[in-house]
């Protein structure tokens, strides 16, 4: 956890620095539609991995109440210091990690949602009441569809989302933005010059440089 800790410290959150234009239909936008379509129906909603809590306070609008939690104790900082700041009342910020016991009650929540925190949650099932629903968005879908098969989860859904794109205006916003990627060095530092060099000659794209959206969106439902 020192690494998101740091990023903690250094972004002020679990969150980008780098300056870049997004073209094409983003599965970021897409999920955060599903999930605002979604929330009304639920009262108890768990944000798994919620980071700085941006999130987490912007869903708490379309909801009775969300339990946000996190394994890095900077990035609660943050998040509660920003629920302290602001006029939400239904939201709670928690300290838990998915490779323990997790401290919350069994079928206490009627929703999970998973935006870029641990695809681990899928193997808490207990957690979910049934019938209740977890939605997530990740990069790496095998890990999620062999969570879900196994902890029997009904209904899977998964949809694949590779249209989009990050254009970069340079050279150093790029190096910017592969720094903020989970356990990516510092490429901004002069010891990773050659590295960098050669993510630059990987990504160039029509003659520019840009990063493709590779995200896959996936729901189910606890049976």
């Amino acid at each position: 956890m020192e690494w998101y800790d740091m990023i903690a410290r250094r972004n002020g959150g679990y969150k980008g620095r780098a300056v870049f234009t997004l073209e094409g239909h983003s599965a970021e936008d897409v999920f955060e539609a599903g999930l605002m379509q979604q929330l009304p129906q639920y009262k108890s909603v768990l944000d798994a991995g919620c980071g700085h809590g941006e999130f987490t306070l912007k869903m708490s609008a379309y909801t009775s109440h969300i339990t946000g939690f996190d394994n890095s104790k900077e990035l609660l900082c943050i998040a509660q210091a920003g629920l302290d700041a602001s006029d939400v009342h239904n939201v709670k910020f928690v300290y838990a990690t998915t490779k323990t016991d997790m401290p919350f009650e069994d079928e206490q929540f009627d929703l999970i949602y998973d935006r870029r925190g641990p695809t681990s949650i899928i193997e808490h099932g207990r957690l979910l009441r049934k019938g209740g629903v977890i939605f997530g968005i990740h990069t790496d879908v095998s890990k999620v569809r062999e969570r879900l098969q196994t902890n029997q989860y009904e209904n899977i859904e998964i949809e694949e989302f590779n249209e989009a794109m990050m254009v970069f205006p340079d050279e150093k916003e790029f190096a910017i933005f592969l720094s903020d990627i989970p356990g990516n060095p510092d490429y901004t530092r002069p010891e990773f010059h050659e590295q960098l060099q050669v993510k630059l000659k990987e990504n160039q794209m029509d003659g520019r440089l840009a990063v493709r959206e590779h995200k896959y969106i996936w729901k189910a439902v606890r049976g």
